[in-house]
């Protein structure tokens, strides 16, 4: 085994967020030290993975565990530990029979047959956006509607009751923005609030995926009510969250790579290949992955991982490894390398990726399409505070009309 100087635990995250910089750190850790000690603002310290093939390990070798979290002090960002029955504190065969019942929703297949749906909601928004005239707030007007909207048809969620799980998500996803006494209010109503949606489908059964859900779970017994509704609830939040952060994200990168934008003006046909470059390059998250724990002596990156130890898999500074990638910081859409894991990998891989990949592609497509010369408006854009995801809260917005 290859042995590696390890320097103290560092503080991490390791700098504040600049907008959609890239950590500068990273490439010197990816260098120097794959594996370093961190600690998080909450739970125990950890090892951090930088390199792209250690975090592909930590995601996808079975020797990490997501399981062996619970009752651990698991290092994190935020105050409060993931709720009981989440899927993502599950490893197979449990993840796996949780997984099982809501797959078929999310398959290329079946996401296929929403695009129509999708497109349909996207240019309605478009029109409502050039009706009101310009200039418009792309995250409120476009950004957020549309993946909220598609999530809420497809669960059977109100969409009418947006706000109130709009603001929940938030505080699932809160680092500093509430306090955790807050943070703990907002989740238990959205819990309450899923409950009831469950119990009006054991009145009335209905054929939506919330549905199904409930009828896994009291015909079939394939899930407890804690499964139940933790899984609702996860489903709720990551099924618009991701999308409506990456969104206004990859619109906010490429007014500001006019030549990358040209280019994709010039053939909209690329479109599916600048989602997948944008997911490698935008840094979503603030921090890094949710922690695995090693259920045996592991060597990684050149360092012995001890049974019992976290590692963090950090996917921002995987997809920018440039033993990988050529010339990571720079976008290409012509780019045919390997992977990305914005998806994440694994067997823990995003469920709703297919979702995101098709709404993303819809979205681009329909703004590039629709809004000629699409650009800030005069305006100042912003950034989110005090969450786990970045990205715009206001991305003020002008065309040519």
């Amino acid at each position: 085994m290859t042995t590696r100087q390890v320097s103290e635990a560092r503080s991490y995250p390791f700098s504040e967020p600049e907008r959609l910089e890239s950590e500068p750190l990273f490439r010197t850790l990816r260098q120097e030290e794959p594996l370093s000690r961190v600690r998080l603002p909450y739970g125990e310290p950890a090892w951090l993975a930088t390199r792209y093939e250690d975090v592909k390990m930590v995601l996808g070798d079975p020797r990490f565990s997501r399981a062996a979290s619970v009752g651990r002090d698991e290092p994190r960002m935020r105050a409060h530990l993931p709720p009981p029955g989440n899927i993502l504190s599950m490893d197979p065969p449990d993840h796996s029979r949780l997984r099982r019942l809501v797959t078929k929703a999310f398959t290329v297949r079946s996401v296929e047959r929403l695009r129509p749906r999708a497109q349909e909601i996207a240019d309605g928004l478009v029109d409502a956006m050039q009706a009101k005239g310009a200039p418009a707030d792309l995250v409120a007007d476009f950004a957020l509607p549309l993946p909220i909207t598609v999530i809420c048809e497809l669960l059977g969620v109100p969409y009418e009751d947006r706000a109130d799980f709009r603001l929940w998500s938030d505080a699932f996803l809160s680092t500093t923005k509430f306090p955790p006494e807050q943070v703990a209010e907002y989740v238990e109503r959205m819990r309450t609030y899923m409950a009831g949606l469950i119990a009006q489908r054991r009145e009335e059964p209905t054929d939506d995926l919330l549905g199904a859900m409930t009828l896994a779970r009291d015909n079939d017994d394939r899930l407890s009510e804690e499964e139940l509704l933790s899984l609702a609830q996860a489903l709720l939040v990551a099924g618009h969250e991701t999308t409506a952060s990456q969104i206004p994200n990859f619109v906010y990168v490429l007014l500001t790579h006019p030549e990358e934008l040209a280019e994709l003006r010039a053939d909209l046909g690329r479109v599916p290949q600048a989602v997948e470059e944008l997911m490698r390059y935008v840094p979503l998250g603030i921090g890094a992955g949710i922690a695995r724990y090693a259920l045996e002596d592991i060597e990684l990156g050149g360092v012995l991982v001890r049974a019992g130890e976290p590692v963090l898999p950090a996917l921002a500074s995987a997809n920018r490894d440039e033993s990988v990638f050529t010339d990571p910081d720079r976008i290409d859409f012509s780019r045919d390398e390997a992977s990305h894991i914005g998806f994440g990998h694994g067997a823990h891989h995003c469920l709703g990726a297919p979702l995101a990949r098709m709404e993303l592609q819809v979205a681009l497509e329909t703004l590039l399409r629709r809004l000629p010369g699409l650009r800030f408006a005069d305006a100042d854009v912003e950034w989110k505070d005090g969450l786990a995801t970045r990205g715009p809260v206001v991305l003020p917005v002008d065309w040519d009309r």
